[in-house]
């Protein structure tokens, strides 16, 4: 059996894994190219180097340890694995001067009182209690070592009382824990295995609980053994789902994992973990470690100092990255979430699109099973300019967004459907004609007009009868007279794409291997590299175009429990009004994109307001400047804050020895005497300021905002994206 059938990446692999027990085969999809072969894996492939808090196997007790670590519930973007709760509001600390200083004054006041006590200048009071509860005979009497029991006795009863009344006064067992040996041992390790045999999740309880107890056993001793990785894992909790949701049977998933164990409900490339990590991911809670939140007095007491992770239940509600070159997009943010995506993917819970600038450090080219090179001769794969589709009209709408969105009046009441009009007129009648829609070269002379052929177009349809689409050729041919007509505009936008470079790539006549992104309703890892260097504004018209597929594609998909994520490096020139629209939508479908900008200058400015509203997870970098920081600095709003404001006043002495005690006072301090008053008053303040967003955030360093799918909110938190 594999994944659940249902989310396989139809035609990503030329030869399938067989599957063991499974639903037949889908057969592959029009424009969905075949992955070459993967080589034979043997039945425990070697595992790359981990970071810290990875389950390395074959070490089957490291494994078993990861499994078995504590994940409470937490906040938004808190890193779950071994997490400690801490409380809302910080504890009033008492300064460590001050602390001290208490504590040795309530100890010589301890002395003091006993000494007072045992030396007798109290009285002899203090001797009543043992008078009133003990008999005469036990204190009159001869024998000298009974007396000196019950004697001593009650001194160590006063001497404790007095010892726990000092200790409480003076704070006695916050020293200890702050100074004293709790505070010297280092903290005990986060994976504890679970007291309860029955909640072992190494034991796999919810198979057992329906009646797999064989397959149970199987998976058990195969993590015992360390042959089980954190990918199977998911994997398999994944089929499970799918088991419950009635997608496929038990028996089925059952006899799966009876005859492979760990590597049963295989992605269809074979592949079990990524050729290489470079960030720490949890596949249990499905999240990636991006930093530390920094322990700063502007976070909230519970994040500080905490692990910051993301994942689908966050990225679901799409993320903006905004910062100069150099400070860490790539690097910090598009790979760590690339990577963990990839990871989703091979567990069947994710279809990753990971669009970038060829060479830009978005991950190997073996950690996808499609990678797309424009521009490249080299280039195993082809980009379907149409998405798939055979309707003209929704090829007309995709294709329009890409080549004249940016072209658009981004004010509403604006009319930008004029382009998809145009391009409606020529691919449907040439679509009827040949069975496909034009080349680039083709698109290209019918946008310009060239009569030759538009002429040969209307003889075709003249000849097969098809009236409808003639008037649509004839609607065309009119409006090329008026001087409004935007096919010129089209036209000079798609001769960017008619390149000697790219003379290979958006044939539509079936002679390459073309990818569309209507494939994203399977598990399949996607990476297209842009051709930036000389095509810079092609690299834009085609980044446009993947995004308006995207959004366009998985707001159609039956399966949106696999969630979808498009991670575009460098979004300059992308953001449209329709584009931020589709962005808007994706949170109920199940998918989210992942953009990064340099500047917010790369967005028009009515556009600005509209995209950081519709992205849940906004991130300003180090580095940002002040108009940007602006922008963040408005969105984020303001919040109710305590102001103190302290006021120092000369007191004035009125007596000569007044006089004389505060010029004693100046010679020894250098500083007259004042008097301070202190006044405290709600104000409200923005939670970070532009000038702060600019200027107060270190190297390294981020400010990020964060919003679940269910809309649970998690404010402004500086991070620290080195940790």
């Amino acid at each position: 059996m594999d994944s659940d059938g249902n989310r396989d990446a139809r035609g990503t692999h030329a030869h399938p894994v067989p599957r063991p027990a499974g639903p037949p085969a889908v057969p592959p999809v029009p424009g969905m190219p075949a992955v070459p072969p993967v080589p034979a894996m043997p039945a425990v492939p070697p595992r790359p180097a981990r970071a810290p808090g990875e389950p390395p196997a074959p070490d089957g007790s490291a494994f078993l340890t990861w499994l078995r670590t504590p994940r409470p519930e937490a906040p938004p973007g808190i890193w779950r694995f071994g997490h400690r709760p801490r409380p809302a509001e910080e504890p009033e600390r008492i300064p460590g001067r001050q602390l001290v200083s208490g504590a040795l004054i309530s100890f010589l006041v301890g002395w003091l009182i006993w000494s007072l006590l045992w030396n007798g200048y109290l009285g002899s009071w203090w001797v009543l209690p043992l008078e009133l509860f003990t008999p005469d005979s036990w204190r009159r009497n001869n024998d000298r070592i009974g007396n000196a029991v019950l004697w001593y006795s009650y001194y160590a009863v006063i001497a404790l009382v007095i010892l726990v009344f000092v200790g409480r006064l003076g704070r006695w067992p916050e020293v200890w824990r702050r100074y004293g040996p709790p505070a010297w041992r280092p903290a005990p390790p986060a994976g504890e295995p679970p007291a309860a045999p029955g909640e072992d999740p190494a034991e796999w309880p919810q198979l057992r609980a329906a009646g797999a107890v064989d397959a149970a056993e199987r998976l058990a001793a195969d993590a015992r053994a360390g042959l089980m990785r954190d990918v199977d894992h998911a994997r398999i909790t994944r089929a499970w789902q799918g088991v419950r949701s009635g997608r496929h049977s038990l028996a089925t998933f059952a006899g799966a994992v009876l005859a492979d164990g760990a590597a049963a409900c295989p992605h269809p490339s074979g592949a079990r973990d990524l050729p290489a990590r470079q960030a720490r991911h949890d596949l249990v809670t499905g999240q990636v470690r991006l930093g530390t939140t920094a322990d700063d007095a502007r976070n909230p007491y519970a994040y500080r100092g905490t692990g910051l992770a993301l994942g689908p239940e966050l990225l679901g509600t799409s993320l903006l990255a905004v910062g100069p070159a150099g400070s860490g997009k790539t690097g910090s943010v598009v790979r760590p979430l690339a990577e963990s995506l990839c990871l989703h993917a091979l567990a069947g819970r994710a279809a990753v699109v990971v669009v970038g600038a060829a060479g830009a450090g978005v991950g190997p080219a073996d950690a996808y099973d499609v990678v797309v090179r424009v521009g490249n001769p080299e280039s195993e794969y082809d980009l379907d300019l149409y998405g798939g589709t055979t309707d003209p009209d929704e090829a007309a709408a995709v294709l329009a967004e890409a080549l004249a969105g940016d072209l658009a009046d981004p004010h509403p009441g604006s009319d930008s459907r004029r382009s998809t009009t145009v391009l409606a007129q020529l691919l449907g009648p040439f679509r009827a004609v040949h069975g496909r829609f034009p080349s680039v070269p083709e698109l290209r002379q019918l946008l310009d007009g060239t009569p030759g052929p538009l002429a040969a177009l209307r003889k075709a349809l003249q000849d097969t009868g098809q009236e409808s689409l003639l008037r649509e050729l004839d609607a065309r041919e009119r409006q090329m007279a008026h001087p409004g007509d935007v096919a010129g505009v089209l036209a000079d936008r798609v001769a960017l794409l008619d390149r000697p470079a790219f003379a290979a790539f958006f044939d539509t006549s079936g002679q390459s291997r073309p990818f569309s992104l209507k494939a994203l309703d399977h598990p399949v890892r996607v990476r297209v590299d842009l051709p930036e260097r000389g095509h810079a504004d092609a690299s834009r018209i085609l980044a446009r175009l993947v995004l308006a597929q995207f959004t366009a594609s998985v707001a159609v998909r039956e399966d949106r429990s696999l969630f979808a994520c498009l991670v575009l490096d460098d979004a300059s020139g992308v953001v449209t009004p329709e584009a931020v629209r589709g962005i808007a939508r994706l949170r109920s479908a199940g998918a989210g994109v992942v953009l990064t900008l340099r500047t917010l200058d790369d967005v028009p400015r009515p556009l600005r307001g509209p995209l950081l509203g519709a992205t849940g997870c906004r991130m300003a970098l180090s580095g940002l400047t002040p108009w940007d920081g602006q922008d963040f600095a408005e969105v984020w709003g303001k919040e109710w804050t305590e102001a103190r404001d302290v006021t120092d006043r000369q007191i004035i002495a009125e007596s000569p020895a007044g006089k004389a005690a505060h010029m004693l006072r100046r010679v020894i301090t250098g500083k007259a005497p004042t008097a301070r008053a202190v006044t405290v008053r709600q104000v409200e303040r923005e939670r970070w300021s532009a000038s702060e967003l600019a200027h107060a955030v270190p190297p390294g360093h981020a400010v990020l905002s964060l919003t679940t799918v269910q809309g649970e909110h998690a404010p402004p938190l500086l991070v620290d994206l080195r940790g």
